[in-house]
């Protein structure tokens, strides 16, 4: 049997973006042949898309695909920031955007099944997604889309790739993007104050109440105390009550602004990448000494 050098596994590693010691293990069982270890790579892809799917996906992408028939707003996770740089997985996030848009698919489920092609994998968006895995060597997910349809005006805005927005409206088209640059900065939690989801607005109520209790004051007094504090919150939040970001006297607010553009928000879709997803604190040098064990011992 032929020495696997370096080189060798470099070579390999360098063709197919595989992980170093997968490199060397297909080498090795390849006897050196480099075509044959690139076929048993593609072999045990998808075992390893298996392997990788307990790990948390907390970084990511968030992409939008918007056309004058319908538009798409995606969030693809992986485990590093290092990756969502990687041009396979942008490709193939944009890629899946602009499927949403185009193939109106009902859930991830349905997403999973579209076909689509990549890096010399598919033929599904699930079948790329696993190829994906195990050339790059980390889980990848795709969490959630958002899809406009039915010829509603869209505006969209992507910070980076970390934060994205998708405007429904009605109007002027300059400041229904300055509401998504808006909805990127300040993150409202819902259009109106009747719109702020109850569970948040609970939430609010009782840590007022709380607050209020503190003072020792009266009962009704507590009470308006309590109602106050949510009216501040709801203002806060919603869009349409938020001071406009880009308004000349710091005052203004959105819906005034929109109202004097003669301008309507019907919804918006905000995503920032990995938002809820709790993160695992890894301890990065016992990682990387834990993958130097591995190696000089196999």
């Amino acid at each position: 049997m032929p020495a696997i050098t370096a080189s060798m596994v470099a070579a390999l590693r360098a063709k197919t973006d595989a992980p170093m010691m997968e490199c060397k293990k297909a080498l090795t069982e390849a006897d050196g042949d480099m075509e044959r270890a690139e076929e048993i790579l593609r072999v045990k892809l998808g075992n390893k898309a298996g392997k990788a799917s307990a790990r948390v996906t907390a970084e990511g992408v968030v992409a939008a695909s918007v056309a004058p028939e319908a538009g798409a707003l995606v969030e693809v996770n992986c485990e590093t920031d290092f990756v969502a740089k990687n041009d396979d997985f942008l490709a193939f996030v944009n890629g899946v955007a602009a499927l949403v848009a185009e193939r109106a698919p009902a859930d991830l489920a349905a997403l999973a099944a579209l076909p689509l092609a990549q890096a010399g994998f598919g033929p599904t968006v699930e079948d790329v997604r696993k190829g994906l895995v195990g050339k790059i060597g980390e889980n990848i997910s795709v969490r959630r889309f958002e899809r406009y349809a039915g010829g509603a005006k869209l505006a969209h805005y992507v910070h980076g790739t970390r934060i994205g927005v998708i405007v429904e409206y009605d109007g002027d088209a300059v400041a229904a993007k300055d509401v998504a640059m808006h909805v990127a900065a300040m993150k409202p939690a819902a259009l109106s104050a009747a719109a702020v989801p109850a569970d948040l607005v609970d939430k609010e109520r009782k840590i007022a109440a709380e607050k209020a209790a503190e003072s020792g004051k009266p009962a009704e007094i507590v009470a308006k105390m309590v109602e106050g504090a949510v009216q501040k919150y709801l203002k806060e939040v919603s869009l349409l009550d938020q001071a406009f970001v880009k308004a000349a006297d710091g005052k203004q607010t959105v819906g005034a602004m929109l109202k004097d553009k003669a301008t309507t928000v019907k919804g918006f879709t905000l995503y920032v990448v990995g938002e809820g997803i709790e993160k695992r604190a890894d301890d990065f040098a016992a990682e990387v000494a834990a993958q130097m064990a591995a190696a000089r011992t196999s």
